[in-house]
């Protein structure tokens, strides 16, 4: 069971306060005594008159900060770190908020940068959208190959979320075209894609996947669930190392601007035999200087494979130990999503008789997270649907039981918790991986919502609930399917209100956390969760200098305002990655 540590005591911090002692003797202290305590407080940089939210329950607000090598050596009031300020730059905040950098504990880097690199559907709102789009790709690559994008939203094709050929056909009849939902479950694709991959009325639905078809002659419509999309996968070019390096460092730089430092991406692809390009294309940006962040890689689970595939899990972590990288954390996808109803429910979906389908085996599942939990992973398992996060805490309740603990145990998404497991977190340690932009109504929540009824509407994304139950709650956006800002996220998780639309009512407003809790949610909490809890996260004396500055003090504005504030500057290790220190001599906004 993992427990979220108290912030160490900092033997360092007992020096600087003892030098800043000594100074204050002044004349009653030798010059030996002085000469070291000037020592004993020396910083690179001291930030001050500066409202700190530090996300330390030990000393929760401050008025300054001094940094040397990267690391916090004092927080404090502006008196007490005045020794600081010789021969260091210092920094006048005038006022504004400062507060650990941002976190983020589940991102897709290499599929958001591709996603937006080739024909990017993101910025559509119509299905005529998509297809002005669509063809405006066609004719920026002429010729008889596929064409491939990411974007489109489900709630565009109600009531089930599922698109059709015809509408892809009327752009192009004559060359593939397959593009992605901004979830990543599923395919829309014309007849020619169709054609290419030999799918018709008689092709079976893949294990875990479905062909979408009419009810009548079992023609394929044009979208493919889940396994079903690696039937047309092999038209789609994979992306080559250039480009996975492209997409890393869009968005590294960003994250930054966002005032990120941290991300976890949440689905490292392995070959059979555990390399990866992926992998290898993170090592070179880290040789490079390029990882202006804390990154912490996510391996995939196999779902076509069996326990044998550990081995190479384990190779494959043990070579990014190797070359500086954190990766021991394996990624299972457990079942897939609500409106195509391909999440894995308790209960039969409403108007149905199916409930949904777990793409693995409860009892595999729990030999893996057993057999890896005692080489030290961390299992992060993807459950939307209410079965699904009951057989995933079923697991880790299990290999617990095995292993005596299990590392960091955390299940993300959780569309749906029945009320029996939302206690579970607290009592097993289990990490609560919210979406905070998606506990709201929008119109995809529309199709959730008359997929399962209203009682189990009243479930949807408890995250007040699972921090009353003692469990802890980190935030990560699943960029690029929603914005990465965190302050977004933290809008909605106060206010479990829209962001982009304010006159929606709430979400099952008793969910909504308070502002220190959210704040947690996108800091400290995700650090823990990533794995970094000891290094970052919060403004702690002997942790890294991870910080941002913003233009307005959120404690202080109305909770549906708070997104409209800007990341002035991001420092990571102590160095700004976004924005400048001299920036912050221009005026506060009024």
């Amino acid at each position: 069971m993992y427990r979220m540590p108290r912030p160490r005591p900092a033997p360092l911090a007992r020096i600087l306060a003892a030098g800043v002692a000594v100074l204050a003797l002044g004349a009653c202290a030798t010059p030996n005594a002085l000469a070291q305590a000037a020592a004993a407080a020396a910083a690179d940089l001291v930030m001050t008159n500066a409202r700190i939210y530090t996300v330390d329950p030990d000393q929760p607000w401050a008025e300054a900060i001094a940094v040397k090598d990267g690391l916090i050596v004092a927080v404090g009031s502006q008196a007490a770190l005045a020794p600081y300020q010789t021969g260091a730059q210092v920094i006048d905040a005038q006022g504004r908020l400062v507060l650990p950098a941002f976190a983020d504990a589940h991102v897709h880097p290499v599929f958001g940068g591709m996603a937006f690199s080739r024909c990017s559907l993101h910025k559509g709102r119509s299905i005529e959208e998509y297809q002005r789009i669509i063809a405006g790709c066609v004719a920026a690559h002429p010729g008889d190959g596929v064409v491939y994008g990411v974007g489109w939203e489900d709630s565009l094709f109600p009531p089930s979320g599922i698109p059709t050929k015809d509408l892809l056909d009327q752009v192009s009849s004559d060359r593939p075209l397959i593009f992605e939902s901004v979830g990543g479950h599923t395919f829309w694709v014309n007849s020619k894609a169709l054609d290419v991959a030999g799918i018709t009325a008689d092709t079976p639905n893949p294990p875990n996947g479905e062909i979408n078809r009419e009810p009548t002659t079992g023609e394929p419509v044009g979208a493919l669930q889940e396994s079903a999309m690696a039937l047309v996968a092999g038209q789609v070019p994979p992306p080559t190392r250039e480009e996975i390096e492209a997409s890393i460092i869009y968005v590294v730089e960003l994250f930054n601007s966002l005032g990120i430092t941290g991300l976890h991406d949440a689905g490292i692809d392995l070959a059979p035999d555990g390399t990866s390009q992926m992998m290898a294309a993170y090592k070179a940006l880290k040789d490079q200087g390029a990882l202006t962040l804390d990154v912490t890689l996510a391996l995939k689970w196999d779902n076509d494979r069996g326990l044998e595939q550990i081995p190479a899990l384990i190779a494959a972590a043990d070579r990014a130990e190797a070359w500086g990288l954190k990766a021991r954390t394996v990624k299972f996808y457990l079942d897939g999503v609500i409106p195509q109803q391909t999440a894995a429910m308790i209960e039969p979906y409403e108007g149905s008789e199916g409930s949904g389908t777990l793409q693995i085996e409860p009892e595999r599942l729990t030999a893996a997270v057993t057999q890896l939990g005692a080489a030290g992973f961390q299992p992060y398992v993807h459950a939307i649907g209410d079965r699904g996060v009951r057989v995933a805490l079923d697991a880790f309740e299990a290999a617990i039981a095995a292993n005596g603990a299990l590392d960091r145990p955390m299940i993300t998404h959780m569309n749906v918790i029945h009320p029996q497991d939302q206690p579970r977190f607290g009592e097993l340690g289990v990490i609560a991986q919210f979406q905070p932009t998606w506990s709201s109504n929008y119109p995809y929540m529309d199709l959730t919502k008359a997929a399962i009824g209203p009682e189990r509407s009243t479930y949807i994304y408890p995250t007040g609930s699972i921090l009353r139950g003692g469990g802890m709650v980190a935030f990560g956006a699943d960029w690029p399917v929603a914005t990465a800002d965190p302050l977004s996220g933290i809008q909605v998780a106060v206010t479990r209100v829209n962001y982009e639309d304010r006159v929606t009512p709430p979400l099952l407003a008793e969910e909504a956390i308070t502002l220190e809790q959210a704040i947690a949610a996108h800091t400290l909490n995700v650090a823990v969760a990533n794995g970094v809890g000891d290094v970052t996260g919060s403004i702690t004396v002997g942790k890294s200098a991870d910080l941002i500055v913003l233009d307005q003090n959120i404690f202080e504005l109305p909770p549906m305002d708070i997104d409209q504030t800007d990341v002035l500057v991001t420092l990571f290790r102590g160095r700004a990655v976004h924005g400048a220190l001299d920036a912050l001599k221009a005026p506060v906004r009024p």
